[in-house]
């Protein structure tokens, strides 16, 4: 590159000590795009093979995109003369912060990675009636999944008429015993079941106010 620059004329020298370096950031701008757009392609196709629920590609695609932009980023703030060790004093610094922030936020992460679980693994779905026990004997909340987000599942608490919500930490499904009636409760109850003491309730006050 010395020996070119001298060949050329000395108004192309002072700039390329400009344009040098921003072809470089360009090529690495663009190859972050590529493998990028790489790994959405391949989490998409799998995703589809696989069968993947969609709140499990999510956050996998966000994972991954953060990643490459980290990657970019140093690799620019190196391209423009920043040395490796402020990069590694940088990096040790942030990873401290986040360490201390990791355990200070631990049970918000333990309800992600629990919701993550739920997702994979499946143990109910939307529209499901679960009910929550202690034990094996003694009941819990109960009621049917309505939402299920990264911190909460919401459950529809049919024992009150008002439609109150229950919403349970994540990471507490885990930690007790779940009764599960896929589809609903009355998807699994016969046709001549007895009825319930809330349904007997509600058919003697109709008939009282006939």
């Amino acid at each position: 590159m010395r020996r070119l620059s001298i060949h050329l004329p000395s108004w192309l020298q002072d700039w390329l000590e400009i344009l040098i370096p921003a072809s470089q950031i360009l090529l690495i701008l663009f190859a972050a795009w590529l493998i990028n757009l790489f790994f959405k392609r391949v989490i998409y196709r799998a995703g589809a093979h696989y069968a993947l629920p969609r709140e499990l590609l999510v956050p996998l695609r966000g994972v991954i995109r953060w990643l490459i932009i980290a990657a970019t980023v140093l690799l620019i703030l190196e391209r423009l003369g920043v040395s490796a060790t402020v990069l590694w004093t940088a990096f040790t610094g942030f990873a401290t912060v986040g360490a201390v922030a990791f355990f200070a936020a631990w049970s918000v992460l333990s309800n992600l990675f629990c919701a993550l679980l739920i997702v994979t693994v499946g143990p109910y779905r939307l529209g499901d009636y679960i009910e929550l026990l202690d034990t094996a004997e003694k009941p819990g909340a109960k009621g049917r999944v309505v939402d299920i987000n990264m911190l909460y599942t919401t459950l529809e608490d049919v024992t009150h008429r008002e439609g109150a919500l229950l919403q349970i930490p994540n990471s507490l499904i885990f930690q007790r015993v779940v009764r599960r009636w896929k589809g609903g409760i009355h998807a699994h109850m016969p046709d001549d079941a007895p009825s319930s003491a809330q349904e007997e309730a509600a058919a003697q006050a109709l008939t009282t106010r006939l």
